[in-house]
């Protein structure tokens, strides 16, 4: 799925964070948003996802105008900094969030959710972690939880924030 950002501003009261952005990324690419804390990555990238709405300029997703569409027809998976996990959920029901709270006419059943969070664990290499808690992991495998619970949605596009010294080659 191809993404433009078409002169995309935004504002903070008086502190303008992004001015006039334009920006295509064909399918299938791979782009890093490299830039100093402050520079205006995560506004962007919260714009394109649907969690915040742009003072001026567009989004268009496969020639498709998204800007002022809800979040949910957006279909992004959005990987949080701090990666956003429930403390008090195993890494299994982390992973199954998504999938549980969907409405029930496209809810996956019961075992559906369980064989595509299994697979989602073996994905991300942490099988034998799907019954502990965030707390009992490192760094890099609970974000690579919050990976997997972005992915378990199946989403047509994944924003992935900064924190990529957790990320291993693997």
């Amino acid at each position: 799925m191809s993404i433009e950002i078409n002169h995309v501003s935004k504002a903070f009261d008086s502190f303008q964070i992004l001015n006039d952005i334009n920006l295509t990324i064909p399918t299938g690419e791979l782009v890093a948003l490299l830039g100093p804390s402050g520079s205006g990555k995560t506004s962007l990238l919260r714009i394109v996802a649907g969690l915040e709405q742009p003072d001026n300029g567009q989004i268009v997703f496969h020639g498709q105008d998204l800007t002022n569409a809800h979040i949910k027809e957006r279909q992004v998976g959005f990987v949080f900094q701090h990666y956003a996990l429930f403390q008090n959920m195993t890494v299994f029901n982390n992973i199954a969030y998504g999938l549980r709270v969907r409405p029930r006419k496209i809810r996956p059943s019961r075992a559906e959710i369980k064989a595509k969070v299994d697979k989602l664990l073996r994905l991300v290499r942490l099988e034998p972690f799907g019954k502990r808690y965030p707390s009992q992991l490192s760094g890099g495998q609970r974000q690579r939880v919050a990976l997997a619970r972005a992915l378990a949605i199946e989403p047509k596009f994944c924003c992935l924030m900064n924190r990529s010294a957790h990320w291993t080659p693997k």
